[in-house]
C-alpha cells in the first residue's frame, strides 16, 4: 500500500474523486494531475496512460471493497444463511453508493485488479463452504458462488439502469431471497405472495 502522501496514491485518490463526481469522462490525465497538484507527465511516468490509471483506480476500489468485506466477515457465524444475506447486501450497498467506481472495478482486466477480484471471490467461496458445512447448500459450491455473484452484480446493474422514479426497493429483497432460495435450503425471508 502506498503511503498517504505518495504521488501515486495522491493521483489515484484524485482520479477516484473525479470519477465519482463526474463519471469516466471527468477522469482526463490533465484533470487528475491538476486535482492531485502534479504535472500530467507524472501520470504517464507512474501509470503509462489513462488505462493504466483506471486499472490503479480499480485496484484502489477493490482494496476498499475488501476492507469492508473483511471487516464484516464473521469467521464462525451462528447463522451462515444470514451471513450470506449480509454479505450480499454489502455488495449491493457498495455498488449503489459508488456506481462509477463499481463499474470501473467490474471492467478492470489488469493483474492487480485480477488478484483483488480473486481475493473477493475467495471470501465468497469461504461463505459458500460455511453453507456446505452446515448442510445448507442445495446446489454445488461453484454454482452457488455464481448465483450469489450474478444476483449481486445484476441487482446493482439493474438498479442503476432503472430511472430513479421507477426503482422499487422491493426488487432488492426479492432478488436476494431468490438467490437464497436457489442456492440454499433456507426459506426465503419474504413470503412468495409479496414477490409477485
Amino acid at each position: 500500500m502506498d503511503s498517504p502522501d505518495s504521488p501515486r496514491r495522491r493521483i489515484v485518490e484524485a482520479a477516484v474523486e473525479l470519477l465519482e463526481k463526474g463519471g469516466p469522462d471527468a477522469v482526463s490525465t490533465r484533470a487528475v494531475a491538476a486535482a492531485a497538484g502534479m504535472q500530467p507527465l507524472a501520470i504517464y511516468r507512474l501509470f503509462g496512460d489513462k488505462d493504466g490509471l483506471l486499472e490503479a483506480v480499480a485496484e484502489h476500489g477493490y482494496a476498499q471493497f475488501l476492507d469492508r468485506k473483511r471487516a464484516q466477515l464473521d469467521p464462525a457465524p451462528q447463522d451462515p444463511v444470514e451471513e450470506l444475506r449480509r454479505g450480499w447486501d454489502m455488495v449491493f450497498e457498495f455498488g449503489v453508493s459508488r456506481p462509477e467506481l463499481f463499474a470501473v472495478m467490474n471492467r478492470a482486466t489488469g493483474r492487480g485488479s485480477d488478484v483483488a477480484h480473486r481475493a473477493a471471490l475467495e471470501i465468497l467461496h469461504g461463505r459458500v463452504r460455511g453453507l456446505t458445512a452446515g448442510g445448507w447448500l442445495r446446489v454445488d459450491e461453484e454454482l452457488a458462488a455464481q448465483i450469489i455473484q450474478a444476483t449481486g452484480q445484476g441487482a446493482v446493474t439493474t438498479w442503476h439502469s432503472t430511472p430513479a422514479d421507477r426503482r422499487n426497493p422491493a426488487l432488492l429483497t426479492v432478488l436476494r431471497e431468490s438467490m437464497v432460495a436457489a442456492a440454499t435450503r433456507a426459506e426465503p425471508a419474504v413470503p412468495a405472495a409479496e414477490s409477485g
